[in-house]
């Protein structure tokens, strides 16, 4: 039995991980607003004069293109479509949410709200904003739009008073989700904070 092979133009997306697959090719793993969580191969990406080279890169907004009937697709093309510079401790927050998204969404399940807040989310980071409150509505929109959400109306994300106790409800929910998979990029942040 074949697979139908589907062809995706221009679609916007964010690398999630990559990691490198033979000798000049990476796997990657990309987060596209109309097809979810896409597992893809970019040939020839680690090559010197690779036109991918330079453009794949984490928390930044892509157009990807891609065919395949797999589950691994083949990307066939990217663009830049923005800049979100990221750097310090808000590159944890970056590898925190692509961790929570690679944890905990199925593939090529697409979630635009949740797209959306992640976009958000890297703008406010980008911009100097408080990482607490990108981060909790970042959670708050990922719990929703999974299925296991938080009851009652939204919060104020922005209200530093109410911060610790939202943030302690939303990772408990998170923890329960992930079953006894602990998050690496909280084990890092902890780690650097004994330091």
């Amino acid at each position: 039995m074949s697979k139908r092979v589907i062809r995706v133009t221009h679609s916007l997306a964010y690398l999630l991980h990559a990691v490198p697959w033979r000798e000049t090719s990476l796997l990657i793993q990309v987060f596209s607003r109309d097809h979810g969580i896409v597992a893809m191969v970019a040939k020839g990406a680690k090559r010197p004069y690779s036109s991918l080279r330079s453009v794949l890169a984490g928390f930044q907004p892509l157009h990807l293109s891609w065919s395949g009937g797999g589950d691994v697709k083949t990307l066939t093309r990217a663009d830049n479509a923005g800049l979100r510079p990221l750097s310090g401790r808000t590159l944890m927050s970056a590898w925190y949410m692509n961790e929570l998204l690679l944890s905990l969404l199925p593939r090529e399940d697409p979630h635009p709200a949740l797209f959306e807040a992640y976009d958000a989310a890297l703008i406010q980071l980008a911009a100097g904003s408080a990482a607490a409150s990108a981060l909790r509505r970042f959670e708050w929109i990922l719990l929703h739009e999974t299925g296991y959400g938080l009851e009652g109306a939204p919060p104020d994300f922005d209200d530093p008073a109410s911060e610790p106790e939202l943030r302690r409800s939303l990772r408990e929910r998170i923890d329960s989700l992930l079953v006894g998979r602990p998050l690496r990029t909280r084990a890092v942040l902890m780690a650097l904070q004994r330091l």
